[in-house]
């Protein structure tokens, strides 16, 4: 794999993306992507829950890199829309961000994204991605 999400992650994100800590855990060329979301007090909100904020950030940008993956690079694309379920409250864990591409146009990608804390959802999204090249 020519590739390499670490350096999409590090190169074309925003210093505040960054300060997420996120890592890429698994890459497949079909653009399946998993990064962990490791835990922060910082990103806890208050009554200690990792904040939704962070969660959507960590769901949007692997996305970003599963439609880089699968298109061979970086390409210049933006969210259209980015809809998340919140299904239990995450307290001192890192979170599984697994993204699944359903469909990969020329101009739009469209994601599934699934969040998990041992094996167990705490979140999962959709996402639709206009591709700008």
């Amino acid at each position: 794999m020519t590739v390499k999400p670490e350096e999409i992650l590090r190169d074309d994100f925003a210093p505040w993306v960054l300060e997420l800590g996120l890592v890429v855990e698994e890459v497949a060329e079909d653009g399946t992507v998993v990064l962990r979301l490791p835990w922060s007090d910082r990103l806890a909100r208050e009554g200690g829950a990792l904040s939704g904020q962070a969660l959507m950030a960590a769901a949007d940008t692997a996305v970003v890199i599963a439609v880089s993956v699968a298109k061979g690079g970086f390409v210049p694309m933006t969210t259209v829309q980015l809809s998340t379920s919140f299904q239990r409250p995450v307290m001192g864990r890192d979170v599984l961000v697994g993204v699944h591409l359903s469909k990969l146009g020329r101009t739009l990608a469209f994601a599934e994204i699934d969040m998990t804390v041992g094996g167990t959802t705490v979140a999962h999204a959709s996402a639709v991605y206009a591709i700008l090249e």
